[in-house]
Protein backbone atom coordinates (compact mmCIF):
# COMPACT_ATOMS: atom_id res chain seq x y z
CA UNK A 1 0.00 0.00 0.00
CA UNK A 2 0.97 3.46 -1.21
CA UNK A 3 2.29 6.01 2.03
CA UNK A 4 -0.11 8.43 2.40
CA UNK A 5 1.24 11.98 1.02
CA UNK A 6 0.42 15.15 2.24
CA UNK A 7 -1.84 17.55 -0.26
CA UNK A 8 0.48 20.14 -1.48
CA UNK A 9 -0.58 23.58 -1.93
CA UNK A 10 -0.85 25.27 -5.70
CA UNK A 11 2.86 27.05 -5.01
CA UNK A 12 4.23 23.28 -4.32
CA UNK A 13 4.28 23.66 -0.53
CA UNK A 14 3.10 21.38 1.88
CA UNK A 15 -0.92 22.28 2.59
CA UNK A 16 -0.86 23.21 6.43
CA UNK A 17 -2.88 21.14 8.52
CA UNK A 18 -6.72 22.17 9.13
CA UNK A 19 -7.35 24.05 12.30
CA UNK A 20 -9.93 22.40 14.78
CA UNK A 21 -12.21 24.63 16.36
CA UNK A 22 -13.15 23.88 19.93
CA UNK A 23 -16.17 21.72 19.53
CA UNK A 24 -20.02 23.90 20.96
CA UNK A 25 -19.80 21.29 23.55
CA UNK A 26 -16.86 21.98 25.13
CA UNK A 27 -17.09 25.61 24.64
CA UNK A 28 -20.74 25.70 26.78
CA UNK A 29 -19.13 23.29 29.25
CA UNK A 30 -16.46 25.82 29.60
CA UNK A 31 -19.01 28.64 30.02
CA UNK A 32 -21.27 27.16 32.29
CA UNK A 33 -18.47 26.21 34.05
CA UNK A 34 -17.17 29.71 34.44
CA UNK A 35 -21.19 30.99 35.04
CA UNK A 36 -20.86 28.64 37.92
CA UNK A 37 -17.26 30.24 39.61
CA UNK A 38 -19.04 33.53 38.97
CA UNK A 39 -22.55 32.69 41.39
CA UNK A 40 -20.25 31.14 43.79
CA UNK A 41 -18.22 33.85 43.90
CA UNK A 42 -21.12 35.97 44.12
CA UNK A 43 -22.36 33.80 47.09
CA UNK A 44 -19.59 34.60 49.07
CA UNK A 45 -18.68 37.75 48.41
CA UNK A 46 -22.43 38.90 48.88
CA UNK A 47 -22.67 37.05 52.31
CA UNK A 48 -19.36 38.45 53.58
CA UNK A 49 -19.93 42.39 52.62
CA UNK A 50 -23.19 42.45 51.45
CA UNK A 51 -24.46 43.17 48.12
CA UNK A 52 -24.38 46.73 47.88
CA UNK A 53 -20.47 47.01 48.73
CA UNK A 54 -19.28 44.48 45.84
CA UNK A 55 -18.28 45.49 42.65
CA UNK A 56 -18.18 43.64 39.39
CA UNK A 57 -14.26 43.90 39.26
CA UNK A 58 -14.45 42.01 42.67
CA UNK A 59 -16.55 38.93 41.29
CA UNK A 60 -14.26 38.97 38.68
CA UNK A 61 -11.44 38.68 40.22
CA UNK A 62 -12.68 35.94 43.08
CA UNK A 63 -13.57 33.71 39.76
CA UNK A 64 -10.40 34.55 37.84
CA UNK A 65 -11.55 36.71 35.36
CA UNK A 66 -11.20 40.59 34.64
CA UNK A 67 -14.10 42.58 35.56
CA UNK A 68 -15.60 43.51 32.04
CA UNK A 69 -15.26 39.66 31.44
CA UNK A 70 -18.63 39.35 33.78
CA UNK A 71 -20.59 40.68 30.82
CA UNK A 72 -20.41 37.68 28.87
CA UNK A 73 -22.45 35.75 31.23
CA UNK A 74 -24.61 38.73 33.27
CA UNK A 75 -25.83 41.88 32.08
CA UNK A 76 -24.79 43.43 35.55
CA UNK A 77 -24.72 42.88 39.36
CA UNK A 78 -28.02 43.06 40.14
CA UNK A 79 -28.27 40.07 37.45
CA UNK A 80 -26.10 37.83 39.18
CA UNK A 81 -27.77 38.28 42.40
CA UNK A 82 -31.13 37.06 41.02
CA UNK A 83 -29.60 34.07 39.21
CA UNK A 84 -28.24 33.01 42.55
CA UNK A 85 -31.33 33.45 44.28
CA UNK A 86 -33.74 32.35 41.94
CA UNK A 87 -31.62 29.21 40.77
CA UNK A 88 -31.37 28.23 44.86
CA UNK A 89 -34.86 28.81 45.01
CA UNK A 90 -35.75 26.57 41.88
CA UNK A 91 -33.57 23.90 42.92
CA UNK A 92 -35.08 23.43 46.64
CA UNK A 93 -38.35 23.37 44.97
CA UNK A 94 -37.40 20.57 42.54
CA UNK A 95 -35.32 18.88 45.09
CA UNK A 96 -38.47 18.68 47.34
CA UNK A 97 -40.45 17.14 44.49
CA UNK A 98 -38.68 14.33 43.64
CA UNK A 99 -38.05 13.55 47.47
CA UNK A 100 -41.32 13.69 48.20
CA UNK A 101 -42.80 11.93 44.77
CA UNK A 102 -40.13 8.91 45.98
CA UNK A 103 -41.57 8.43 49.46
CA UNK A 104 -43.07 5.13 50.08
CA UNK A 105 -45.64 6.74 52.54
CA UNK A 106 -46.12 10.56 54.30
CA UNK A 107 -43.88 9.97 56.90
CA UNK A 108 -41.13 8.73 54.57
CA UNK A 109 -41.94 11.36 52.45
CA UNK A 110 -41.01 14.01 55.95
CA UNK A 111 -38.44 12.63 56.95
CA UNK A 112 -36.41 13.15 53.55
CA UNK A 113 -37.67 16.91 52.49
CA UNK A 114 -35.96 17.49 56.49
CA UNK A 115 -33.02 15.71 55.71
CA UNK A 116 -32.95 17.54 52.27
CA UNK A 117 -33.16 20.64 53.93
CA UNK A 118 -30.81 20.38 56.13
CA UNK A 119 -28.20 19.14 53.73
CA UNK A 120 -29.05 22.49 51.48
CA UNK A 121 -28.77 24.40 54.77
CA UNK A 122 -25.60 22.87 55.78
CA UNK A 123 -23.93 22.70 51.96
CA UNK A 124 -25.16 26.35 51.33
CA UNK A 125 -24.96 28.63 54.25
CA UNK A 126 -23.52 31.60 52.37
CA UNK A 127 -26.64 31.63 50.08
CA UNK A 128 -28.86 32.10 52.89
CA UNK A 129 -27.03 35.18 54.64
CA UNK A 130 -27.30 36.84 51.15
CA UNK A 131 -31.25 35.87 50.99
CA UNK A 132 -31.44 36.96 54.09
CA UNK A 133 -30.05 40.26 53.71
CA UNK A 134 -30.11 41.35 50.24
CA UNK A 135 -33.85 40.06 48.80
CA UNK A 136 -34.54 43.17 48.48
CA UNK A 137 -31.79 44.72 46.24
CA UNK A 138 -33.60 42.54 43.54
CA UNK A 139 -35.71 43.72 40.52
CA UNK A 140 -39.67 43.72 41.58
CA UNK A 141 -40.31 40.91 38.76
CA UNK A 142 -36.95 39.20 40.25
CA UNK A 143 -38.74 39.43 43.87
CA UNK A 144 -41.86 38.27 43.39
CA UNK A 145 -40.47 34.88 41.22
CA UNK A 146 -38.35 34.17 44.24
CA UNK A 147 -41.51 34.72 46.76
CA UNK A 148 -43.70 32.63 44.34
CA UNK A 149 -40.98 29.71 44.27
CA UNK A 150 -40.49 29.85 48.41
CA UNK A 151 -43.92 29.54 48.10
CA UNK A 152 -44.68 26.62 46.37
CA UNK A 153 -41.69 25.09 48.24
CA UNK A 154 -43.67 25.50 51.38
CA UNK A 155 -46.91 24.31 50.41
CA UNK A 156 -44.87 20.86 49.14
CA UNK A 157 -44.22 20.92 52.55
CA UNK A 158 -47.77 21.53 54.00
CA UNK A 159 -49.55 19.07 51.82
CA UNK A 160 -47.08 16.01 52.92
CA UNK A 161 -48.04 17.36 56.37
CA UNK A 162 -51.64 17.42 56.04
CA UNK A 163 -51.03 14.09 54.32
CA UNK A 164 -49.10 12.83 57.65
CA UNK A 165 -51.85 14.34 60.15
CA UNK A 166 -54.90 12.99 58.35
CA UNK A 167 -53.44 9.26 58.30
CA UNK A 168 -52.94 9.30 62.24
CA UNK A 169 -55.99 10.99 63.19
CA UNK A 170 -55.61 14.80 63.05
CA UNK A 171 -57.45 15.17 60.10
CA UNK A 172 -58.65 18.68 61.05
CA UNK A 173 -55.41 19.94 61.09
CA UNK A 174 -55.63 23.26 59.88
CA UNK A 175 -53.47 24.41 57.25
CA UNK A 176 -52.38 27.66 58.28
CA UNK A 177 -51.57 25.94 61.72
CA UNK A 178 -49.13 23.35 59.22
CA UNK A 179 -48.11 26.57 57.50
CA UNK A 180 -46.60 28.12 61.24
CA UNK A 181 -44.64 24.64 61.54
CA UNK A 182 -42.81 24.51 58.29
CA UNK A 183 -41.54 28.19 58.52
CA UNK A 184 -40.67 27.37 62.33
CA UNK A 185 -38.75 24.79 60.93
CA UNK A 186 -37.02 26.51 58.03
CA UNK A 187 -36.37 29.08 60.53
CA UNK A 188 -34.58 26.61 62.78
CA UNK A 189 -32.58 25.28 60.47
CA UNK A 190 -31.47 27.94 57.96
CA UNK A 191 -30.05 29.90 61.13
CA UNK A 192 -28.20 27.27 62.08
CA UNK A 193 -25.21 27.29 59.27
CA UNK A 194 -24.35 30.57 61.25
CA UNK A 195 -22.99 29.31 63.94
CA UNK A 196 -22.05 25.87 62.61
CA UNK A 197 -19.56 28.04 59.98
CA UNK A 198 -18.16 29.83 62.48
CA UNK A 199 -17.39 27.54 64.65
CA UNK A 200 -15.67 25.32 62.36
CA UNK A 201 -17.41 23.91 59.62
CA UNK A 202 -16.68 19.94 59.85
CA UNK A 203 -16.93 19.15 63.21
CA UNK A 204 -20.03 20.99 63.78
CA UNK A 205 -21.35 19.91 60.44
CA UNK A 206 -21.11 16.09 61.64
CA UNK A 207 -22.62 17.13 65.34
CA UNK A 208 -25.31 19.25 64.14
CA UNK A 209 -27.05 17.41 61.18
CA UNK A 210 -28.67 15.02 63.31
CA UNK A 211 -29.26 17.15 65.67
CA UNK A 212 -31.18 19.32 63.49
CA UNK A 213 -33.02 16.34 61.64
CA UNK A 214 -34.40 14.90 64.40
CA UNK A 215 -35.28 19.07 66.39
CA UNK A 216 -37.44 19.57 62.88
CA UNK A 217 -39.13 16.06 63.02
CA UNK A 218 -40.38 16.81 66.71
CA UNK A 219 -41.64 20.03 66.02
CA UNK A 220 -43.26 19.41 63.03
CA UNK A 221 -45.08 16.22 64.42
CA UNK A 222 -45.48 17.31 67.58
CA UNK A 223 -50.04 17.40 68.57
Amino acid sequence: MAAHQEEASPSGEAAAPPVVAASPTLRSQAKETRRKALLSAAAALFAENGFSRVSLEDLGAAAGVSGPAVYRHFPGKQAVLAELLLSVSRGLLDGGRVVAAAASDPAAALRGLVEFHVDFALSNPDVIRVQDRDLDSLSDSDRAEVRALQRAYVELWVGVLAELHEGTGASGTEQSELRVRAHAVFGLINSTPHSVRSHGRRIATKTARPLLEQMALAALTVR
